[in-house]
Protein backbone atom coordinates (compact mmCIF):
# COMPACT_ATOMS: atom_id res chain seq x y z
CA UNK A 1 0.00 0.00 0.00
CA UNK A 2 3.13 2.43 0.20
CA UNK A 3 4.02 3.86 -2.87
CA UNK A 4 6.06 2.46 -5.72
CA UNK A 5 9.63 0.51 -4.57
CA UNK A 6 12.46 -0.35 -6.95
CA UNK A 7 12.31 -3.65 -8.26
CA UNK A 8 14.46 -5.99 -5.84
CA UNK A 9 17.41 -7.37 -7.51
CA UNK A 10 17.46 -11.25 -6.13
CA UNK A 11 17.85 -12.91 -9.68
CA UNK A 12 18.05 -16.64 -8.78
CA UNK A 13 15.96 -19.12 -6.45
CA UNK A 14 18.44 -19.71 -3.84
CA UNK A 15 19.13 -15.61 -3.24
CA UNK A 16 15.30 -15.80 -2.67
CA UNK A 17 15.48 -18.71 -0.08
CA UNK A 18 18.60 -17.06 1.40
CA UNK A 19 16.44 -13.88 1.69
CA UNK A 20 13.48 -15.56 3.68
CA UNK A 21 10.99 -14.90 1.02
CA UNK A 22 7.60 -16.29 2.15
CA UNK A 23 5.11 -16.84 -1.19
CA UNK A 24 1.19 -16.49 -0.28
CA UNK A 25 -1.52 -17.04 -2.39
CA UNK A 26 -3.19 -14.30 -3.54
CA UNK A 27 -6.25 -14.08 -1.89
CA UNK A 28 -4.62 -14.37 1.15
CA UNK A 29 -1.75 -11.57 -0.34
CA UNK A 30 -5.12 -9.31 -0.38
CA UNK A 31 -6.08 -10.35 2.90
CA UNK A 32 -3.16 -9.17 5.08
CA UNK A 33 -2.44 -6.16 3.17
CA UNK A 34 -6.18 -5.06 3.39
CA UNK A 35 -5.84 -6.12 7.14
CA UNK A 36 -3.07 -3.37 7.34
CA UNK A 37 -4.79 -1.25 5.25
CA UNK A 38 -8.29 -0.99 7.57
CA UNK A 39 -5.98 -0.59 10.71
CA UNK A 40 -4.16 2.53 9.27
CA UNK A 41 -7.43 3.91 8.21
CA UNK A 42 -6.54 3.90 4.60
CA UNK A 43 -8.99 3.18 1.89
CA UNK A 44 -7.82 1.24 -1.71
CA UNK A 45 -10.43 2.36 -3.37
CA UNK A 46 -9.19 5.53 -4.75
CA UNK A 47 -11.65 7.49 -6.11
CA UNK A 48 -14.85 5.98 -5.45
CA UNK A 49 -17.48 8.19 -3.95
CA UNK A 50 -20.43 7.42 -2.24
CA UNK A 51 -20.03 3.83 -1.14
CA UNK A 52 -18.14 4.65 1.81
CA UNK A 53 -20.93 2.71 4.18
CA UNK A 54 -22.22 0.23 1.60
CA UNK A 55 -20.66 -1.10 -1.27
CA UNK A 56 -17.06 -1.19 0.07
CA UNK A 57 -17.49 -2.76 3.64
CA UNK A 58 -19.11 -5.74 1.61
CA UNK A 59 -16.26 -5.49 -0.62
CA UNK A 60 -13.92 -5.81 2.56
CA UNK A 61 -15.92 -8.56 4.29
CA UNK A 62 -15.49 -10.59 0.84
CA UNK A 63 -12.18 -10.24 0.72
CA UNK A 64 -11.45 -10.24 4.32
CA UNK A 65 -13.46 -14.19 3.76
CA UNK A 66 -11.04 -14.66 0.13
CA UNK A 67 -13.98 -14.68 -1.71
CA UNK A 68 -14.36 -13.90 -5.01
CA UNK A 69 -17.16 -11.52 -5.91
CA UNK A 70 -19.68 -10.51 -8.37
CA UNK A 71 -20.61 -7.11 -8.77
CA UNK A 72 -24.44 -6.65 -9.55
CA UNK A 73 -25.79 -3.34 -10.35
CA UNK A 74 -27.52 -0.93 -13.25
CA UNK A 75 -24.40 0.62 -15.64
CA UNK A 76 -22.39 3.58 -14.48
CA UNK A 77 -22.19 2.49 -11.07
CA UNK A 78 -18.76 2.25 -11.14
CA UNK A 79 -18.54 -2.09 -10.48
CA UNK A 80 -15.30 -2.11 -13.26
CA UNK A 81 -13.18 0.60 -11.56
CA UNK A 82 -14.04 -1.22 -8.26
CA UNK A 83 -12.56 -4.18 -9.41
CA UNK A 84 -9.63 -2.53 -10.64
CA UNK A 85 -8.97 -0.86 -7.66
CA UNK A 86 -8.48 -4.04 -5.59
CA UNK A 87 -4.89 -4.37 -7.71
CA UNK A 88 -3.83 -1.46 -5.23
CA UNK A 89 -3.84 -4.16 -2.10
CA UNK A 90 -1.65 -6.71 -3.80
CA UNK A 91 2.16 -6.78 -2.75
CA UNK A 92 4.12 -4.09 -4.92
CA UNK A 93 6.94 -7.08 -6.90
CA UNK A 94 6.29 -10.71 -6.74
CA UNK A 95 8.82 -13.21 -8.18
CA UNK A 96 8.23 -15.49 -10.49
CA UNK A 97 9.98 -17.66 -12.95
CA UNK A 98 11.18 -15.97 -15.37
CA UNK A 99 9.68 -17.30 -18.87
CA UNK A 100 6.61 -18.47 -17.97
CA UNK A 101 3.83 -17.58 -19.49
CA UNK A 102 1.18 -18.07 -16.39
CA UNK A 103 3.35 -16.22 -13.45
CA UNK A 104 4.83 -19.67 -11.95
CA UNK A 105 5.42 -19.08 -8.45
CA UNK A 106 9.04 -20.16 -8.14
CA UNK A 107 8.17 -22.47 -4.44
CA UNK A 108 4.93 -24.14 -6.47
CA UNK A 109 5.66 -24.35 -10.32
CA UNK A 110 2.44 -24.98 -11.72
CA UNK A 111 3.28 -25.65 -16.10
CA UNK A 112 5.36 -27.79 -17.54
CA UNK A 113 7.98 -25.39 -17.85
CA UNK A 114 8.08 -23.87 -14.53
CA UNK A 115 8.54 -27.60 -13.26
CA UNK A 116 11.34 -28.45 -15.77
CA UNK A 117 13.18 -25.33 -15.18
CA UNK A 118 13.13 -25.63 -11.36
CA UNK A 119 13.62 -29.66 -11.86
CA UNK A 120 17.22 -28.49 -14.26
CA UNK A 121 18.45 -25.43 -12.50
CA UNK A 122 17.21 -25.90 -8.89
CA UNK A 123 18.98 -22.94 -6.72
CA UNK A 124 19.78 -21.21 -9.76
CA UNK A 125 16.48 -20.89 -11.65
CA UNK A 126 16.41 -17.35 -12.82
CA UNK A 127 13.86 -15.36 -11.12
CA UNK A 128 12.32 -12.20 -12.62
CA UNK A 129 9.75 -9.59 -10.89
CA UNK A 130 5.99 -8.58 -11.65
CA UNK A 131 4.68 -5.67 -10.58
CA UNK A 132 1.46 -5.86 -9.11
CA UNK A 133 0.34 -3.41 -11.88
CA UNK A 134 1.07 -6.12 -14.28
CA UNK A 135 -1.25 -8.66 -12.37
CA UNK A 136 -4.71 -7.43 -13.43
CA UNK A 137 -6.82 -9.32 -16.30
CA UNK A 138 -9.92 -8.08 -17.81
CA UNK A 139 -12.45 -9.66 -19.92
CA UNK A 140 -15.67 -8.10 -21.72
CA UNK A 141 -17.63 -11.25 -21.80
CA UNK A 142 -19.58 -10.85 -25.72
CA UNK A 143 -21.07 -13.88 -27.54
CA UNK A 144 -17.97 -14.48 -29.33
CA UNK A 145 -15.87 -15.27 -26.23
CA UNK A 146 -14.56 -18.82 -26.54
CA UNK A 147 -13.40 -21.56 -23.92
CA UNK A 148 -9.97 -20.90 -26.17
CA UNK A 149 -10.10 -17.35 -25.49
CA UNK A 150 -10.21 -17.79 -21.66
CA UNK A 151 -8.62 -20.77 -20.69
CA UNK A 152 -6.68 -22.04 -23.41
CA UNK A 153 -6.20 -24.54 -26.93
CA UNK A 154 -3.64 -26.81 -28.77
CA UNK A 155 -1.52 -24.88 -30.94
CA UNK A 156 -0.67 -26.74 -33.59
CA UNK A 157 1.74 -24.02 -34.77
CA UNK A 158 3.77 -24.39 -31.78
CA UNK A 159 3.42 -27.97 -31.93
CA UNK A 160 5.04 -28.58 -35.59
CA UNK A 161 7.87 -25.51 -34.68
CA UNK A 162 8.67 -28.07 -31.39
CA UNK A 163 8.31 -31.00 -33.58
CA UNK A 164 5.85 -32.24 -30.46
CA UNK A 165 2.87 -34.52 -30.21
CA UNK A 166 -0.31 -33.00 -29.44
CA UNK A 167 -0.51 -35.05 -26.58
CA UNK A 168 2.37 -33.40 -25.40
CA UNK A 169 0.94 -30.47 -22.48
CA UNK A 170 3.76 -27.89 -24.26
CA UNK A 171 1.31 -27.52 -27.29
CA UNK A 172 -0.99 -25.98 -25.09
CA UNK A 173 -1.19 -22.26 -25.61
CA UNK A 174 -3.26 -20.51 -22.59
CA UNK A 175 -5.83 -18.08 -22.47
CA UNK A 176 -6.28 -14.98 -20.60
CA UNK A 177 -7.40 -16.81 -17.46
CA UNK A 178 -4.24 -19.07 -16.55
CA UNK A 179 -1.90 -15.93 -17.40
CA UNK A 180 -3.93 -14.27 -15.08
CA UNK A 181 -2.35 -16.51 -12.32
CA UNK A 182 -1.99 -15.23 -9.24
CA UNK A 183 -3.29 -12.07 -9.86
CA UNK A 184 -6.98 -10.32 -10.50
CA UNK A 185 -9.24 -11.07 -13.15
CA UNK A 186 -12.55 -9.63 -13.96
CA UNK A 187 -15.03 -10.56 -16.41
CA UNK A 188 -17.34 -7.59 -17.44
CA UNK A 189 -21.25 -8.58 -18.08
CA UNK A 190 -20.54 -12.13 -17.12
CA UNK A 191 -24.53 -12.63 -18.20
CA UNK A 192 -23.88 -12.08 -21.93
CA UNK A 193 -21.11 -15.43 -21.78
CA UNK A 194 -22.65 -18.05 -23.28
CA UNK A 195 -24.08 -20.76 -21.06
CA UNK A 196 -22.00 -23.36 -22.25
CA UNK A 197 -18.77 -20.82 -21.84
CA UNK A 198 -20.04 -20.23 -18.17
CA UNK A 199 -20.13 -23.68 -17.89
CA UNK A 200 -16.06 -23.81 -18.20
CA UNK A 201 -15.62 -21.73 -15.30
CA UNK A 202 -17.27 -24.04 -12.72
CA UNK A 203 -13.73 -26.37 -11.81
CA UNK A 204 -11.59 -22.54 -12.18
CA UNK A 205 -13.89 -21.07 -9.09
CA UNK A 206 -15.05 -24.92 -6.93
CA UNK A 207 -11.45 -26.49 -7.29
CA UNK A 208 -9.02 -24.30 -8.86
CA UNK A 209 -7.97 -26.00 -11.61
CA UNK A 210 -8.59 -25.96 -15.93
CA UNK A 211 -8.96 -28.60 -18.41
CA UNK A 212 -7.95 -28.10 -21.65
CA UNK A 213 -8.53 -30.17 -24.46
CA UNK A 214 -8.79 -33.50 -22.48
CA UNK A 215 -5.06 -33.01 -21.03
CA UNK A 216 -4.48 -35.08 -18.30
CA UNK A 217 -3.15 -31.70 -16.39
CA UNK A 218 -3.99 -29.81 -13.03
CA UNK A 219 -3.34 -25.94 -12.67
CA UNK A 220 -4.46 -25.13 -9.73
CA UNK A 221 -4.67 -21.42 -10.44
CA UNK A 222 -4.18 -19.19 -7.84
CA UNK A 223 -6.63 -15.90 -8.58
CA UNK A 224 -9.00 -13.87 -7.19
CA UNK A 225 -11.98 -13.86 -9.65
CA UNK A 226 -14.16 -10.78 -9.61
CA UNK A 227 -17.38 -10.35 -11.88
CA UNK A 228 -19.62 -7.90 -13.28
CA UNK A 229 -23.49 -7.98 -14.21
CA UNK A 230 -26.51 -5.72 -14.94
CA UNK A 231 -29.50 -7.14 -13.62
CA UNK A 232 -31.62 -6.23 -16.37
CA UNK A 233 -28.78 -8.56 -18.70
CA UNK A 234 -30.85 -11.50 -16.71
CA UNK A 235 -33.98 -11.03 -19.37
CA UNK A 236 -32.76 -9.30 -21.81
CA UNK A 237 -29.86 -11.17 -23.05
CA UNK A 238 -28.91 -13.82 -20.77
CA UNK A 239 -28.41 -14.78 -17.48
CA UNK A 240 -25.74 -16.60 -15.13
CA UNK A 241 -25.93 -19.47 -15.29
CA UNK A 242 -27.48 -21.41 -11.38
CA UNK A 243 -24.29 -23.27 -10.37
CA UNK A 244 -21.82 -20.92 -11.71
CA UNK A 245 -23.48 -18.21 -9.66
CA UNK A 246 -23.38 -20.92 -6.44
CA UNK A 247 -19.53 -20.63 -6.58
CA UNK A 248 -18.95 -16.68 -6.44
CA UNK A 249 -19.61 -16.21 -2.86
CA UNK A 250 -20.17 -13.37 -2.09
CA UNK A 251 -22.63 -10.83 -4.45
CA UNK A 252 -22.48 -7.41 -3.68
CA UNK A 253 -25.12 -5.05 -5.00
CA UNK A 254 -24.34 -1.13 -6.10
CA UNK A 255 -26.03 1.64 -6.34
CA UNK A 256 -26.70 5.35 -7.89
CA UNK A 257 -25.19 8.39 -5.83
CA UNK A 258 -28.26 9.03 -3.23
CA UNK A 259 -28.18 12.68 -3.47
CA UNK A 260 -27.39 15.61 -5.71
CA UNK A 261 -24.65 16.83 -3.58
CA UNK A 262 -22.97 13.23 -4.13
CA UNK A 263 -23.50 13.19 -7.86
CA UNK A 264 -22.01 16.41 -8.56
CA UNK A 265 -19.09 15.80 -6.52
CA UNK A 266 -18.45 12.68 -8.89
CA UNK A 267 -19.15 14.63 -11.94
CA UNK A 268 -16.30 17.40 -10.79
CA UNK A 269 -14.26 14.75 -10.23
CA UNK A 270 -14.77 12.41 -13.52
CA UNK A 271 -15.52 15.52 -15.91
CA UNK A 272 -12.61 16.03 -18.41
CA UNK A 273 -12.45 19.84 -18.47
CA UNK A 274 -9.37 21.64 -19.20
CA UNK A 275 -7.95 24.13 -17.21
CA UNK A 276 -7.77 26.75 -20.11
CA UNK A 277 -11.81 25.94 -20.27
CA UNK A 278 -12.27 26.64 -16.79
CA UNK A 279 -10.08 29.86 -17.04
CA UNK A 280 -12.29 30.87 -19.60
CA UNK A 281 -15.74 29.23 -18.74
CA UNK A 282 -17.64 30.34 -14.84
CA UNK A 283 -19.78 27.55 -13.64
CA UNK A 284 -22.30 28.78 -11.10
CA UNK A 285 -23.43 26.87 -8.30
CA UNK A 286 -26.84 26.89 -9.24
CA UNK A 287 -26.11 25.21 -13.14
CA UNK A 288 -24.13 22.59 -11.46
CA UNK A 289 -26.84 21.54 -9.20
CA UNK A 290 -28.91 21.46 -12.25
CA UNK A 291 -26.56 19.25 -14.19
CA UNK A 292 -27.28 16.51 -11.28
CA UNK A 293 -30.61 17.46 -11.08
CA UNK A 294 -31.26 16.34 -14.52
CA UNK A 295 -30.16 12.71 -13.65
CA UNK A 296 -32.05 12.37 -10.84
CA UNK A 297 -35.23 13.65 -12.61
CA UNK A 298 -34.46 10.61 -15.25
CA UNK A 299 -34.04 8.11 -13.14
CA UNK A 300 -37.71 8.83 -11.26
CA UNK A 301 -39.32 9.62 -14.97
CA UNK A 302 -42.16 7.58 -16.57
CA UNK A 303 -40.59 8.08 -20.11
CA UNK A 304 -37.72 6.30 -18.59
CA UNK A 305 -36.68 2.81 -18.24
CA UNK A 306 -35.85 2.88 -14.62
CA UNK A 307 -34.58 -1.21 -15.07
CA UNK A 308 -32.36 0.11 -17.54
CA UNK A 309 -31.09 2.91 -15.22
CA UNK A 310 -29.33 6.51 -15.98
CA UNK A 311 -25.64 6.22 -15.90
CA UNK A 312 -23.39 8.79 -13.86
CA UNK A 313 -21.75 9.22 -17.33
CA UNK A 314 -24.74 11.38 -18.05
CA UNK A 315 -23.92 14.02 -15.60
CA UNK A 316 -20.07 13.96 -16.07
CA UNK A 317 -20.99 14.17 -20.49
CA UNK A 318 -23.34 16.72 -19.69
CA UNK A 319 -21.17 19.22 -17.59
CA UNK A 320 -18.59 18.69 -20.19
CA UNK A 321 -20.79 19.67 -22.80
CA UNK A 322 -22.02 22.46 -20.80
CA UNK A 323 -18.70 23.87 -20.37
CA UNK A 324 -17.98 23.49 -24.00
CA UNK A 325 -21.43 25.59 -24.78
CA UNK A 326 -20.55 28.35 -23.07
CA UNK A 327 -16.48 28.35 -24.15
CA UNK A 328 -17.98 28.72 -27.87
CA UNK A 329 -19.82 31.11 -27.30
CA UNK A 330 -17.22 32.80 -25.84
CA UNK A 331 -14.81 32.12 -28.41
CA UNK A 332 -17.16 33.23 -30.80
CA UNK A 333 -17.66 36.66 -29.09
CA UNK A 334 -13.84 36.98 -29.09
CA UNK A 335 -14.65 37.32 -25.05
CA UNK A 336 -12.25 36.27 -22.07
CA UNK A 337 -14.23 35.39 -19.75
CA UNK A 338 -17.97 33.90 -19.41
CA UNK A 339 -20.72 32.42 -17.13
CA UNK A 340 -22.76 29.46 -18.22
CA UNK A 341 -26.35 30.22 -18.82
CA UNK A 342 -29.14 28.35 -18.65
CA UNK A 343 -29.78 28.54 -22.42
CA UNK A 344 -26.76 26.83 -22.28
CA UNK A 345 -28.21 23.95 -21.39
CA UNK A 346 -29.73 23.40 -25.06
CA UNK A 347 -26.01 21.95 -25.38
CA UNK A 348 -26.26 19.15 -22.99
CA UNK A 349 -29.32 18.00 -24.54
CA UNK A 350 -27.20 15.31 -26.30
CA UNK A 351 -25.29 14.28 -23.38
CA UNK A 352 -28.82 12.87 -22.02
CA UNK A 353 -30.46 11.66 -25.30
CA UNK A 354 -27.61 9.25 -25.89
CA UNK A 355 -27.78 7.67 -21.93
CA UNK A 356 -31.15 7.30 -21.17
CA UNK A 357 -33.55 4.41 -22.60
CA UNK A 358 -36.96 4.99 -22.87
CA UNK A 359 -40.07 3.16 -22.63
CA UNK A 360 -42.81 3.17 -25.00
CA UNK A 361 -44.46 6.02 -23.93
CA UNK A 362 -40.74 8.23 -24.30
CA UNK A 363 -40.30 6.52 -27.90
CA UNK A 364 -43.60 8.18 -28.73
CA UNK A 365 -42.39 11.55 -27.19
CA UNK A 366 -38.66 11.47 -29.00
CA UNK A 367 -35.56 11.20 -27.26
CA UNK A 368 -34.88 15.04 -27.44
CA UNK A 369 -38.35 15.83 -26.31
CA UNK A 370 -37.85 13.64 -22.92
CA UNK A 371 -34.55 15.35 -22.89
CA UNK A 372 -36.28 19.05 -22.95
CA UNK A 373 -38.95 17.97 -20.25
CA UNK A 374 -36.07 16.53 -18.05
CA UNK A 375 -34.15 19.62 -17.70
CA UNK A 376 -37.78 21.24 -17.58
CA UNK A 377 -38.77 19.26 -14.25
CA UNK A 378 -35.18 19.79 -12.91
CA UNK A 379 -35.77 23.63 -13.48
CA UNK A 380 -39.35 23.22 -11.42
CA UNK A 381 -37.97 21.03 -8.89
CA UNK A 382 -34.95 23.69 -8.21
CA UNK A 383 -37.03 26.57 -8.54
CA UNK A 384 -38.19 26.40 -4.87
CA UNK A 385 -35.04 26.09 -3.45
CA UNK A 386 -34.31 29.62 -4.84
CA UNK A 387 -37.41 31.48 -4.56
CA UNK A 388 -41.00 30.90 -3.06
CA UNK A 389 -43.07 28.43 -4.64
CA UNK A 390 -45.65 30.52 -7.00
CA UNK A 391 -48.04 28.42 -6.22
CA UNK A 392 -48.38 29.62 -2.54
CA UNK A 393 -49.79 32.77 -4.12
CA UNK A 394 -52.80 31.72 -5.56
CA UNK A 395 -55.97 33.35 -4.82
CA UNK A 396 -56.94 31.87 -1.10
CA UNK A 397 -60.21 29.47 -2.02
CA UNK A 398 -61.90 30.36 1.25
CA UNK A 399 -61.84 34.36 0.46
CA UNK A 400 -58.52 34.86 2.76
CA UNK A 401 -56.22 37.84 1.66
CA UNK A 402 -54.18 36.48 -1.34
CA UNK A 403 -50.21 36.85 -0.26
CA UNK A 404 -48.63 39.51 -2.17
CA UNK A 405 -46.92 38.08 -5.35
CA UNK A 406 -43.51 39.19 -5.90
CA UNK A 407 -44.03 37.94 -9.93
CA UNK A 408 -47.20 39.36 -10.88
CA UNK A 409 -45.11 42.86 -12.47
CA UNK A 410 -43.68 39.90 -14.63
CA UNK A 411 -46.28 37.72 -15.58
CA UNK A 412 -48.97 41.34 -16.44
CA UNK A 413 -45.86 42.57 -18.59
CA UNK A 414 -45.82 39.43 -20.27
CA UNK A 415 -49.25 39.59 -20.38
CA UNK A 416 -49.96 42.82 -22.48
CA UNK A 417 -48.50 41.51 -25.41
CA UNK A 418 -44.69 41.60 -24.61
CA UNK A 419 -42.36 38.73 -26.03
CA UNK A 420 -38.52 37.88 -24.97
CA UNK A 421 -36.46 36.56 -26.85
CA UNK A 422 -33.17 35.22 -25.46
CA UNK A 423 -30.44 33.21 -27.62
CA UNK A 424 -28.17 31.28 -26.53
CA UNK A 425 -25.35 32.97 -28.54
CA UNK A 426 -26.23 36.54 -27.59
CA UNK A 427 -23.14 38.36 -25.93
CA UNK A 428 -23.19 39.69 -23.04
CA UNK A 429 -24.33 42.98 -23.51
CA UNK A 430 -27.36 41.94 -25.42
CA UNK A 431 -28.15 39.21 -22.77
CA UNK A 432 -28.34 41.67 -20.24
CA UNK A 433 -30.49 44.63 -22.01
CA UNK A 434 -32.88 41.67 -22.87
CA UNK A 435 -33.29 40.32 -19.54
CA UNK A 436 -33.60 44.43 -17.95
CA UNK A 437 -36.21 44.92 -20.73
CA UNK A 438 -38.77 43.06 -18.62
CA UNK A 439 -40.70 44.92 -16.63
CA UNK A 440 -40.35 43.90 -12.76
CA UNK A 441 -38.44 41.02 -13.44
CA UNK A 442 -34.41 42.83 -11.89
CA UNK A 443 -36.81 44.15 -8.64
CA UNK A 444 -38.08 40.40 -8.36
CA UNK A 445 -35.05 38.89 -7.76
CA UNK A 446 -33.14 41.95 -6.41
CA UNK A 447 -35.62 41.71 -3.33
CA UNK A 448 -34.26 37.60 -2.45
CA UNK A 449 -31.03 38.75 -3.46
CA UNK A 450 -29.71 41.89 -2.47
CA UNK A 451 -25.75 41.05 -2.64
CA UNK A 452 -26.02 39.23 -6.09
CA UNK A 453 -23.37 41.04 -8.62
CA UNK A 454 -24.30 41.77 -11.73
CA UNK A 455 -23.55 37.92 -13.33
CA UNK A 456 -25.19 36.52 -10.78
CA UNK A 457 -28.43 38.75 -10.82
CA UNK A 458 -28.44 37.95 -14.95
CA UNK A 459 -28.62 34.15 -14.29
CA UNK A 460 -30.87 34.86 -11.38
CA UNK A 461 -33.28 36.77 -14.05
CA UNK A 462 -33.17 34.03 -16.36
CA UNK A 463 -33.74 31.00 -14.09
CA UNK A 464 -36.64 32.88 -12.77
CA UNK A 465 -38.12 33.36 -15.98
CA UNK A 466 -37.93 29.24 -17.02
CA UNK A 467 -38.98 28.45 -13.36
CA UNK A 468 -42.32 30.46 -14.07
CA UNK A 469 -42.71 29.28 -17.62
CA UNK A 470 -42.28 25.35 -15.94
CA UNK A 471 -44.93 26.58 -13.27
CA UNK A 472 -47.42 27.33 -16.38
CA UNK A 473 -47.22 31.53 -15.31
CA UNK A 474 -45.59 32.46 -18.49
CA UNK A 475 -45.12 30.82 -21.97
CA UNK A 476 -41.50 29.31 -23.30
CA UNK A 477 -40.80 27.87 -26.60
CA UNK A 478 -37.53 26.93 -28.39
CA UNK A 479 -36.02 28.62 -31.53
CA UNK A 480 -34.74 26.46 -33.96
CA UNK A 481 -31.61 28.91 -34.07
CA UNK A 482 -31.00 28.39 -30.32
CA UNK A 483 -32.61 29.87 -27.55
CA UNK A 484 -35.63 30.60 -26.20
CA UNK A 485 -38.82 33.01 -26.42
CA UNK A 486 -41.35 33.92 -23.67
CA UNK A 487 -44.33 35.20 -23.83
CA UNK A 488 -47.87 35.26 -22.24
CA UNK A 489 -49.58 31.87 -21.50
CA UNK A 490 -52.73 32.68 -22.15
CA UNK A 491 -51.85 34.17 -25.68
CA UNK A 492 -49.59 31.24 -26.03
CA UNK A 493 -52.75 28.70 -25.45
CA UNK A 494 -55.14 31.11 -27.70
CA UNK A 495 -52.44 31.13 -30.96
CA UNK A 496 -51.78 27.52 -30.78
CA UNK A 497 -55.86 26.89 -30.83
CA UNK A 498 -56.13 28.98 -33.46
CA UNK A 499 -53.47 27.03 -35.44
CA UNK A 500 -55.23 23.85 -34.52
CA UNK A 501 -58.64 26.03 -36.04
CA UNK A 502 -56.42 26.35 -39.33
CA UNK A 503 -55.04 22.88 -39.93
CA UNK A 504 -58.66 21.66 -39.70
CA UNK A 505 -59.76 24.09 -42.35
CA UNK A 506 -57.45 23.13 -44.30
CA UNK A 507 -58.19 19.44 -44.04
CA UNK A 508 -61.57 20.13 -45.10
Amino acid sequence: MKGDMEQPVIKTLGALKAAGYKSRGVKQEIRENLIRSIREKQSPFRGILGYEDTVIPDVERALLSRHNILFLGLRGQAKTRMAREMVNLLDEWIPIIEGSEINDNPFAPISHFGRMMVEEKGDETPIAWLHRSERYGEKLATPDVSVADLIGDIDPIKAANLRLSFADERVIHYGIIPRSNRGVFVINELSDLQARIQVSLFNILQEGDIQIRGFKLRLPLDILFVFTANPEDYTNRGSIVTPLKDRIESQIITHYPKSTELSRAITEQEADVLDEQMQRVEVPELCRILVEQIAMEARRSEYVDHKSGVSARLTISAFENLVSTAERRALREGSTRTMVRIADFIGVIPAITGKIELVYEGEQEGAANVAYRLLGQSIRTLFTSYFPDPQTFKRNASGGKQKSNPYQPVIDWFGKGNELVLLQDADDQEYLQQLYSVYGLYNAVKQFYPQADDAQMALLMEFLLHGLSEFSLISKKGIDSGGYSFGDILGSMLNMNFDLDEEDEQDM
